[in-house]
């Protein structure tokens, strides 16, 4: 069974919440914006040397067979 509130309870309700929320400082947004940047960077990076290497590997490969 649910229980039904009313609209401004509701409304109360959702203000109650929102001003337990602990909002970031600029800095700290600041901060972890340019270290998913950094580790985008780092990850494209990573991927793309593991490509080269396959790939002369597998060319490589099919230089040999061909």
């Amino acid at each position: 069974m649910t229980v039904r509130t009313n609209p401004l309870q509701f409304i109360q309700q959702v203000r109650a919440e929102v001003s337990k929320v602990v909002w970031p400082t600029r800095r700290e947004v600041l901060l972890t914006t340019a270290m998913v940047f950094v580790m985008a960077t780092l990850t494209a990076i990573f991927f793309f040397f593991v490509d080269w290497i396959i790939r002369t590997g597998l060319n490589i490969v099919l230089d040999m067979a061909g």
